[in-house]
């Protein structure tokens, strides 16, 4: 089985760094309880039933890694915002300091309090007029050193939500780096014990795995796209088949199953969000008997995977590494639920 270098995710994302965190160590938790040993040593039977397993909880930890470097990408935008914001309220700050400053400044070269060097106007109209003028000062020093506190009161806050962005963004990667390393070893292991197969093991394999069950499409009321959206989804789902599953990449090169998904339906001017989970609850949700084609359909309890419905009981996806985007059986797996985008 290839394995192939992952591409980097395009920017997308938000939601709840907390969430993906638990994601991430959940699916660490997982993946380490995978038993060691040398592939020679498994049965041929028990290394196919294996590389499967392997696949599928390398395929919960991809969702969860793209989780959480969606995440970060979304901190990434929000710290630099904030950079933004911070820059020009302290350009604000200063504005205002030296406004302030340079009446201050000029009361104190008077020498005297201008107030009471009104009191020696002679003219009473002339010192009514500067009377005036001087409680227009006043008012206008008060404003402006009302804003300056509040101005210091905003960019403080903006600098402490900065900090906790940047702990956050740094936590996020921390995380993903991590849970790169574990899903790069996991497909290797599945690869090696692919590779202890016999050609005509290898080719058992492939007629038997979750994605050769021909004999088994169920009968659906098929109809036409539900949108014209849909419709250009499918289209360009179709026009990635036979490229490579790359985990963690959304395109054009390759895709792994949400990525595929995100991609195929920003061809059609919608966005979805990255994960097969948060794909799950992207539009209303229809029975599998009234699938119709661009429909997204999503695997086991844990959505773990996500395809495409192209009709005729078949769906377009990118199933695993080593197997291209293709089209398999709508119930290759046990079917979560059915989104109608």
């Amino acid at each position: 089985m290839g394995f192939h270098r992952r591409l980097a995710p395009s920017s997308g994302f938000d939601r709840g760094s907390t969430v993906a965190a638990g994601l991430l160590t959940a699916a660490a938790t997982v993946l380490g309880a995978v038993p060691a040993g040398s592939a020679a040593a498994a049965p041929h039977g028990e290394a196919r039933a294996e590389v499967d397993r392997l696949h599928q909880e390398a395929e919960t930890a991809t969702e969860a890694y793209n989780k959480a470097t969606e995440r970060a990408g979304l901190l990434r935008d929000r710290v630099r915002d904030l950079q933004d914001r911070i820059a020009r309220q302290q350009q604000r700050v200063n504005d205002l300091r030296q406004t302030l400053g340079a009446v201050a400044g000029a009361q104190y070269r008077s020498g005297i309090d201008p107030s009471l060097a009104l009191l020696f106007s002679r003219d009473p109209a002339d010192y009514l007029d500067r009377a005036t003028a001087l409680d227009r000062i006043s008012t206008h020093q008060a404003g402006e050193l009302k804003d300056l506190r509040q101005a210091l009161r905003e960019i403080s806050q903006e600098r402490a939500e900065a900090a906790r962005a940047l702990a956050e963004l740094d936590r996020n990667r921390e995380a993903a780096a991590t849970h790169k390393r574990t899903v790069e070893r996991k497909l290797a292991r599945a690869r090696r014990l692919l590779n202890s197969l016999s050609p005509s093991e290898r080719e058992a394999y492939d007629r038997t795995s979750r994605s050769r069950r021909d004999g088994l499409l169920p009968v659906l009321d098929d109809g036409p796209a539900a949108s014209a959206r849909a419709a250009a989804a499918v289209a360009a789902a179709r026009s990635a088949l036979g490229r490579p599953y790359v985990w963690g990449a959304n395109g054009p090169s390759g895709f792994d199953c949400s990525g595929l998904m995100q991609w195929a339906y920003a061809q059609a001017g919608v966005h979805l969000p990255r994960t097969s989970q948060e794909q799950r609850n992207a539009g209303r949700h229809v029975p599998l008997s009234q699938a119709r084609p661009g429909d997204l359909v999503v695997y086991r309890s844990d959505a773990g995977h996500v395809a495409m419905y192209v009709g005729g009981g078949r769906v377009i996806h990118a199933p695993h590494p080593g197997a291209p985007v293709r089209y398999d059986p709508v119930n290759m797996m046990p079917v979560s639920s059915v989104t109608r985008v």
